[in-house]
């Protein structure tokens, strides 16, 4: 049952280079609860996720967001992370030097959790194990010479090793194959609970046929257009996105 909102978006305005992108953002996402926010590309998904991470590419000019009782748009990139908010990017990138180990260590540290290594160590293994990996990953440098299944698995294991308050996972199922889908969402899954809000953003119900969803979310053209349940999704996959944009077409929009 959820337990509190902890993330909650008030009308959020944001441009990019002088163009507005999103045009007035409404949610709130309580522990948990997961919540999935699915659209065509260009409609603004990303550019949700970016923002709350605290892109400095992204212009925010309206509304708030608030994490718990913290104003999450006065907080630099790291305090949101320090603030409990989790971000799964679409694309992680490459930290040659870091092994897997010391960067999951250094960022619990930032966090507070000063873990001893010998239980840091137990964990960690426990949660690779989880994830259907090979051990040898947390010696790797991170996300050097990893596959694109890797990198998604790395930034799940990331996430369940830092047990945030908010996840926001950015098309996590992007390039993976339906074994590697079934893994990440296994880790997911795992964090489950009243401790756990997710937004989970995808632009296909794959993943959702893993992760169940307690509320669906469909963004277009910069605003969130249809919210409801599992029902959307389903619709989703049979008729894919036409049906959205002639509902905005004609008007009808809201909670399904």
């Amino acid at each position: 049952m959820a337990s509190g909102l902890p993330l909650e978006i008030d009308d959020l305005r944001v441009s990019v280079e002088g163009k507005p992108i999103l045009r007035g953002v409404t949610l709130g996402v309580r522990q948990g609860e997961v919540h999935a926010l699915m659209g065509p590309n260009g409609s603004g998904k990303s550019t949700l996720a970016n923002t709350l991470a605290g892109h400095p590419r992204y212009e925010v000019t309206g509304g708030r967001v608030r994490l718990g009782e913290k104003d999450l748009l006065a907080l630099s990139a790291d305090e949101r992370a320090r603030a409990g908010l989790f971000l799964a990017f679409q694309y992680p990138v490459e930290v040659p030097g870091v092994t897997v180990a010391s960067f999951i260590h250094a960022a619990l540290k930032a966090r507070g959790q000063d873990v001893p290594f010998v239980e840091f160590r137990r964990r960690l293994l426990e949660k690779i194990a989880l994830l259907e990996w090979d051990p040898d990953i947390a010696r790797r440098h991170l996300n050097e010479g990893f596959s694109g299944g890797e990198r998604k698995r790395n930034e799940v294991l990331q996430m369940v090793m830092l047990e945030p308050k908010v996840a926001v996972l950015d098309e996590t199922d992007t390039g993976l194959d339906v074994d590697s889908i079934k893994v990440v969402s296994g880790g997911v899954n795992s964090l489950r609970g009243e401790n756990l809000g997710v937004l989970i953003i995808t632009h296909y119900e794959r993943i959702l046929r893993y992760i169940e969803p307690d509320f669906v979310h469909v963004m277009f053209e910069g605003r969130i257009v249809r919210s409801g349940g599992r029902e959307i999704v389903d619709r989703i996959e049979r008729q894919g996105y036409d049906w959205v944009k002639e509902e905005v077409a004609a008007g009808r929009t809201g909670v399904s």
